[in-house]
């Protein structure tokens, strides 16, 4: 069983965010990134795999030179090979990015191809079914709980009021949901092995691709602005709820303007 994680390094969820210079990207000064939390399900699900049916765990990420470290903590893990596509994800849509991906991964062998179900930072859903329909694949996404064999896999999907469970046959992609396993960390072990594993390189040229492939195919990023900071909250003084109650209201319709 050979399976492909594409994973997104992304700026940990702590970071206080500031505008670039350019005002179109985000200042890396001083950013931690990490691994896409919604990726670390994914990356689980695929090592449990692994160690159950045997085979090979390839991460795949797009980006500058600091994706390395992504992948080299992935490698300590759990997971067995690492495909580091050089270029600057951050120029390229989720359109631009789906097509290096999906170039990458035709690249590796490959039983099953693992997404989170959304990169935390841009939250549009849109890479892992934007592939599997490059590649011509089943897709099943926001999957709590995955089950393969016989050449398929049965998935669970949680909707409003129930569960819903798809049959699909390999190959497929699969988008992670939080709950679908629990990420466990890197061992010293792991961490002293993941140093001995080249990790494979390739450029956007490499796989067949332009920069004009890749960059603003649909969507172009004309500014970014933080949101307004909060002011400081109201206390209602008094007893009386009833009299509580009519202040709140009023103070909603006449001054936060929220009914």
């Amino acid at each position: 069983m050979n399976s492909v994680v594409c994973i997104a390094q992304v700026p940990d969820t702590e970071t206080r965010i500031k505008i670039g210079g350019d005002g179109r990207h985000i200042d890396d000064t001083g950013i931690k990134y990490i691994v896409s939390p919604y990726d670390e399900y994914a990356l689980e699900e695929a090592i449990r795999l692994k160690e159950k049916q045997g085979g090979d765990v390839t991460v795949l990420a797009f980006g500058p030179d600091r994706v390395q470290q992504a992948l080299r903590e992935s490698l300590a893990r759990g997971a067995t090979k690492a495909l580091h596509v050089k270029g600057e994800s951050a120029d390229a849509d989720s359109l631009g990015i789906a097509k290096v991906l999906a170039a990458a991964i035709k690249t590796v062998p490959h039983d099953l191809v693992f997404f989170g179900k959304q990169g935390v930072g841009t939250d549009n859903s849109l890479v892992g079914p934007m592939v599997a329909e490059i590649l011509g694949y089943p897709q099943v996404n926001v999957v709590t709980h995955l089950e393969v064999a016989d050449g398929k896999v049965t998935a669970h999907r949680e909707i409003e009021g129930a569960e819903e469970i798809i049959e699909a046959s390999m190959p497929a992609v699969i988008t992670a949901q939080k709950g679908m396993n629990e990420p466990r960390y890197a061992s010293l072990k792991g961490i002293m092995a993941a140093k001995k594993i080249t990790i494979d390189s390739k450029s956007v040229s490499d796989l067949g691709l332009a920069d004009s492939d890749i960059v603003n195919q649909r969507v172009t990023v004309v500014s970014l602005e933080l949101p307004p900071e909060k002011s400081g909250g109201r206390k209602i003084d008094g007893a009386d709820p009833a009299a509580a109650a009519k202040e709140i209201v009023r103070y909603m319709k006449e001054e936060a303007k929220a009914l």
